[in-house]
């Protein structure tokens, strides 16, 4: 079953590409480093591809650009070496019935929600929703009052000590053991483990879930899993604790909120704890939400591999490895579109941020073959092999596409190193014989807690737009802070 949305499907305004809104329905279900706004790639499918023609893009991350392709019916090729964003995709692009997931969830539920819920057991008789740790000793403790968005704080009895202390040596009985390098800049290193990042309680509850998930029918299992991977973020000790100032209003305020796991693998000596059924569960009703909302219209999408989608025999293909090994399978000048947003130089290693949740998935992501700059110096992933790897994708994708077809990379950088390859890449696709058409600034709904304002980087990130033909469209140049000339590090 294929979800679409009558109101997606309509051109966005240009203005919207200025103001892009807030991620809704199944784009908010996960969060996914370096997620793009779905108003720009819409707007960039609609114009750049015709209906029916071929959307690909090799660095799938996330997935938005495969889901609004299939949803302006036009074919995509999706590719990522990250197992999570495959299989994400794969669900966001098909995803399974309301009513699938509701049973499903019932199923876990009726499993493994009261084990759960015990490990939280509070004197008051209510299981605690929140903990605070401060240098590894309990602070706080928060309950729920009964009503909607307020909470009861009270100091930790003997009984919630005890309980915490009862379940610290735990270890992890089904989750592999995470693979890590020595990365200062996320805050990782080989010896970091699952019980560096989570309670014990935590991984115990994680592996509950994970015993009551891999009980479920073969259908239900992946967005159950999945709707984990989503929620488990906000379960390990990585959520900070925003003091001093509001949440959403940035005003001073003396209220403690609770805050998010950001980018890198912080640990803040002040920290939560947060119920970890609590947090599967709202994830969990996020989808269902998401999916129940936009059952009234679907349409029917076919999977299949590269050839058959090149063909019209299929409708999709999400596939799982190195971009550079799947591309020359696509057939020469079949490809209207290739649209992709690929790491940026060294500013998200992508593949060591999503390790928790390879790990949640039972996944071994081959780490040797990303292409991207690592802080980790064991890796040996270097600007050079990352210049030439894309220099690499760069020739192939040029021969995919048609006489008339559109390469648009989205782009930003914070080294010199990169910005060399932005020039040494544009005259790359001239050699290529694509055309550099222009640029506009990709703007997002929010700030972003860990936006790199480091010296030499974009405020934004830009969408670059290249072409076989001899320019874009008129329609591009309409786009908010469009130019014609290449984007240049600010001040």
């Amino acid at each position: 079953m294929q979800l679409t949305f009558s109101e997606l499907v309509t051109p966005p305004p240009l203005n919207t590409l200025a103001d892009p809104a807030a991620y809704r329905g199944l784009y908010a279900f996960h969060k996914y480093w370096g997620k793009k706004p779905a108003e720009p790639m819409r707007y960039l499918i609609q114009q750049l591809c015709p209906e029916g023609g071929l959307v690909v893009d090799p660095f799938l991350g996330s997935g938005i650009s495969a889901l609004e392709a299939i949803r302006l019916n036009r074919r995509v090729v999706g590719i990522d070496i990250n197992p999570a964003a495959v299989r994400l995709t794969r669900m966001l692009v098909s995803p399974p019935p309301a009513a699938l997931l509701h049973k499903a969830f019932q199923r876990v539920s009726a499993v493994v929600k009261e084990a759960i819920l015990d490990s939280y057991a509070t004197v008051q008789k209510k299981p605690a929703t929140h903990y605070v740790w401060r240098n590894g000793m309990m602070e706080k403790v928060w309950l729920t009052n009964g009503k909607r968005c307020s909470r009861v704080e009270l100091q930790p009895s003997e009984q919630d000590i005890a309980l915490a202390e009862r379940f610290e040596s735990y270890q992890p009985q089904r989750l592999r053991a995470p693979r890590f390098f020595t990365n200062s800049r996320i805050n990782s290193s080989p010896s970091l483990k699952m019980k560096d990042l989570f309670t014990g309680r935590a991984l115990r509850n994680i592996e509950l879930l994970l015993a009551g998930i891999d009980d479920l029918p073969v259908a239900e299992q992946e967005p159950m899993r999945l709707a984990l991977t989503a929620a488990v973020g906000q379960m390990s000790k990585m959520v900070f604790a925003i003091t001093g100032r509001g949440k959403t209003t940035g005003a001073r305020s003396e209220k403690m909120e609770v805050g998010s796991w950001v980018i890198g693998y912080w640990r803040p000596k002040q920290h939560f704890e947060i119920n970890v059924w609590n947090c599967f569960e709202r994830r969990v009703q996020k989808l269902i939400k998401a999916v129940a909302e936009s059952e009234s219209a679907h349409i029917t999408a076919k999977a299949g591999q590269i050839l058959t989608v090149c063909d019209g025999d299929a409708d999709y293909a999400i596939l799982n490895d190195d971009c550079l090994a799947l591309l020359p399978q696509l057939r020469d000048k079949s490809v209207d579109l290739v649209i992709t947003d690929p790491p940026h130089g060294d500013r998200i290693p992508y593949l060591e941020l999503s390790e928790i949740w390879n790990v949640i998935l039972d996944e071994e992501p081959p780490f040797e073959s990303e292409i991207v700059v690592s802080n980790a110096k064991e890796r040996g992933k270097k600007t050079l092999a990352y210049n030439e790897a894309m220099s690499r994708f760069l020739e192939i994708a040029s021969r995919k596409l048609t006489d008339n077809g559109f390469l648009v990379l989205f782009f930003n950088a914070r080294t010199e190193a990169s910005w060399k390859f932005l020039g040494s890449f544009n005259n790359s696709a001239d050699t290529a014989g694509m055309t550099y058409c222009g640029c506009f600034p990709l703007v997002y709904s929010a700030a972003s807690v860990v936006q790199d304002n480091r010296d030499g980087a974009l405020r934004t990130d830009y969408g670059l737009v290249f072409s076989r033909a001899a320019a874009a469209s008129h329609s591009l140049a309409d786009i908010p802070g469009w130019s014609f000339t290449l984007p240049t590090p600010k001040e």
